[in-house]
């Protein structure tokens, strides 16, 4: 949905200046068109409603000639800038809502509009005024007929990549919401993808946007559209976590590297947007599934430490509190899914694991598993919720797993069971959960139990024999 957004707080971009002057082709710099009339007296009457809607082409046509009208003006009657009254402003938003509708996205395309509102947002020096353009485009895209044809005119597309550089975030906003609207739509999407690898800009702006921005519904949208690309196209995330200063040119942006970003950007997600964290979250999960990335998090000095800390705190501190452990397995049981992904790819690819044990996130494991154990029933749901539980009921039983051999020192296993995080009753649940298929983890932590509480030790083999 691209209705209409009222301006929201301004975030610090750059500077104020078009990142489109000089970088159009001369058929854009051109003033645009009018719309085709193909009014014809009294027929006109009856055939002006659009479709089966009861909007207006009339009405229609003449908003879009006065929209023309606003960016033809001389330097002289303008004074530079394009100023909107609130009733062009309004008549504008109406237009945008309009496009929802599929007739009228049509009608749209049909009569040129694409190639009017690229002309204003050439020639606009009004943020609002872009900010309105770029979105009746983005709801004119929805569809896939109207979204093919947009997408194949070239000067569109690189103009809506200029504008990731904008200064203004309501634009930037419904910019990344465009081109996620493409990019989603297989019959355009290796096109957009085309474009992107080739507009390296691209890359720097959106991480810019993710370490600068305190606005959610930005942040949240640029993970959206960060979180798509990745997933089409493998490539493009490996040469983005490899991309160096000097492949990007001399931008002030070219030096950001890209984990610490998105990094940044979940932070400011954490508080105010569980669905926006969950996205980052994903996005961070794939970096760990090529070569690239788990180098990235492993590297000294890298980012592997910040991310793990991150994650760490979400799970234990937001995420898996005692109390609220059904709300969260109901709600937010993706970004556990996630979070475990990321921190068990971190974990697996360090030496011998993190440096230090997390006694906190150990003791959220047994939680989830001694929780999960008692509720397995209450908690079946529909197919598609039931497949995201028991993917966290398998990663949190591998990651147990994976974690024993820095389990696999008294001291850690004598700690965990004096600050309460390992009980009698979540040992037994959390050692029955590694059969049958890690029996080496278990040996090994039993072993370790032995030294450290031998009568628990030997509950556990009588209710697990060999």
């Amino acid at each position: 949905d691209f209705s209409d957004n009222k301006q929201s707080e301004k975030i610090e971009t750059g500077g104020t200046c078009s990142p489109l002057r000089g970088a159009l082709s001369p058929e854009t710099e051109r003033n645009p068109s009018p719309p085709p009339d193909t009014s014809d007296g009294d027929e006109a009457e009856v055939t002006d409603a659009i479709g089966d809607t009861v909007y207006s082409k009339h009405w229609l046509f003449s908003t879009l000639s006065r929209l023309i009208q606003m960016v033809t003006k001389s330097p002289e009657e303008s004074d530079g800038q394009i100023h909107l009254t609130d009733d062009e402003e309004e008549d504008l938003c109406r237009v945008w809502d309009m496009a929802m509708d599929k007739d009228v996205a049509g009608f749209l395309q049909e009569f040129k509009a694409p190639e009017i509102l690229l002309g204003v947002i050439a020639k606009s020096r009004n943020p609002r005024l872009t900010e309105i353009c770029v979105g009746i485009l983005g709801n004119i895209a929805c569809f896939p007929d109207t979204c093919l044809t947009l997408s194949q005119n070239e000067d569109l597309g690189a103009v809506l990549l200029l504008l990731l550089g904008d200064a203004d975030p309501p634009t930037l906003l419904e910019t990344s919401r465009l081109i996620l609207t493409c990019v989603s739509q297989k019959d355009v999407s290796s096109l957009w993808l085309q474009r992107i690898r080739q507009q390296t800009s691209v890359r720097g702006n959106l991480l810019f946007i993710m370490s600068s921005s305190t606005n959610t519904d930005l942040l949240e949208k640029v993970g959206e559209l960060v979180d798509k690309l990745f997933d089409l196209d493998e490539e493009l995330m490996k040469g983005w976590i490899t991309a160096r200063p000097s492949e990007e040119g001399d931008a002030g942006d070219s030096c950001l590297d890209l984990a610490p970003c998105l990094l940044e950007a979940a932070k400011q997600l954490r508080a105010e947007s569980p669905n926006g964290l969950e996205v980052y979250l994903h996005v961070l999960q794939l970096l760990t599934t090529v070569k690239e990335g788990i180098q990235m998090f492993a590297s000294s000095g890298g980012p592997g430490k910040a991310v793990w800390n991150f994650v760490c705190e979400v799970v234990c501190d937001d995420l898996c509190q005692p109390n609220d452990l059904a709300v969260v397995l109901q709600e937010q049981k993706g970004s556990l899914v996630q979070a475990f992904s990321v921190l068990q790819a971190r974990h697996d690819h360090s030496v011998h694991g993190v440096t230090h044990v997390s006694l906190p996130l150990v003791g959220t494991i047994f939680q989830l598993i001694q929780y999960q154990s008692e509720h397995k029933e209450s908690t079946k749901e529909e197919d598609a919720q039931d497949e995201q539980l028991l993917a966290l009921s398998e990663i949190t039983s591998e990651f147990l797993s994976d974690m024993y051999f820095s389990l696999c020192l008294q001291d850690t296993v004598a700690a965990l069971v004096k600050r309460g995080y390992l009980t009698e009753k979540n040992c037994l649940t959390a050692f029955g959960r590694l059969l049958p298929n890690y029996q080496t983890s278990f040996h090994h932590l039993l072993l370790m139990l032995s030294q450290t509480d031998p009568e628990w030790a030997d509950k556990v083999r009588k209710q697990f024999p060999d």
